[in-house]
């Protein structure tokens, strides 16, 4: 089975054996983020595969040579907001996603954002032994080695299991939100949930992410962007929101860690400047 993620634009990507083998049509011309970072003004095909070919030539993504410890790629991604909230004892773990490996459980901040912050959203994946071997070695769980399979909810249930209680857990559906607020419940844990890769997501779908969630991203989705009643919200162009009192607080123990200054006023949310969106919100 080959790798596939969705990147830049919400691109489809396939890669086997360390190779980019099939690039789709980008569903987003422009991004705000990967222009500043990138330069990249328009997004193509070409440019989607190239930005796939950097990633695994830089630092080893989809391979054996996968780096595990890496720089912060933005202020407040979802992986930068969790290792600050492992290291400030506000989060005992997190379950998260990593390609090669699936669903995996961490209480180890450097590994967590080595693993998430050049991560988009991975659609599918399978073992690959260095990669497990280096998460392994890191004190991170893969919950199945043998398929690499992604299952939040499965991941939440063996992190209760090893005694942990506040969990930060990464979803990419509503039904998968709602699943992990279930066992929230019936184990007495503390979740943080924190939906990501929403871009394309209907109405209905990005509703009941917001309900679920304690934290979104906003990637190019048009629905949560006018969907969502945020509590903090930090960036204007790419925003990521807080939406209850304990993503709030999560996002605001992330901002002590931001060495640039920072503006902090109160006013009405969401502040969405229209020449900052991403062309053609899905």
């Amino acid at each position: 089975m080959p790798h596939i993620m969705e990147l830049l634009g919400k691109t489809r990507v396939v890669v086997k054996d360390g190779k980019v083998i099939e690039v789709g049509e980008p569903e987003v011309k422009w991004c705000p983020l990967f222009a500043k970072i990138r330069g990249i003004q328009k997004i193509t095909p070409d440019e989607v595969r190239k930005n796939m070919e950097f990633r695994i030539s830089d630092f080893g993504m989809f391979t054996d040579k996968r780096r595990l410890e890496l720089e912060d790629f933005v202020g407040f991604g979802a992986s930068e907001v969790m290792m600050t909230g492992l290291s400030r004892g506000l989060l005992d773990t997190t379950v998260t996603a990593c390609e090669g490996a699936g669903t995996v459980i961490s209480n180890n901040p450097t590994l967590v954002q080595g693993m998430g912050g050049r991560m988009s959203g991975l659609v599918e994946t399978e073992p690959i032994e260095g990669i497990i071997n280096g998460i392994t070695e890191r004190g991170g769980i893969v919950l199945d080695p043998s398929t690499a399979k992604m299952d939040p909810a499965a991941g939440v249930k063996k992190a209760a299991e090893l005694g942990y209680k506040k969990i930060a857990v990464t979803v990419a559906f509503a039904e998968t939100a709602k699943e992990v607020r279930k066992l929230e419940s019936e184990l007495g844990l503390d979740l943080i949930v924190i939906g990501v890769h929403v871009t394309g997501l209907d109405r209905e779908e990005a509703q009941a992410l917001v309900e679920n969630s304690d934290i979104v991203t906003s990637c190019a989705s048009k629905s949560i962007r006018d969907l969502v009643k945020p509590l903090a919200q930090v960036g204007t162009a790419v925003p990521l929101f807080a939406l209850t009192q304990k993503g709030k607080e999560l996002v605001i123990e992330r901002a002590k860690d931001i060495k640039s200054p920072i503006l902090i006023n109160t006013m009405a949310l969401p502040v969405l400047p229209e020449h900052k969106q991403p062309k053609d919100l899905k």
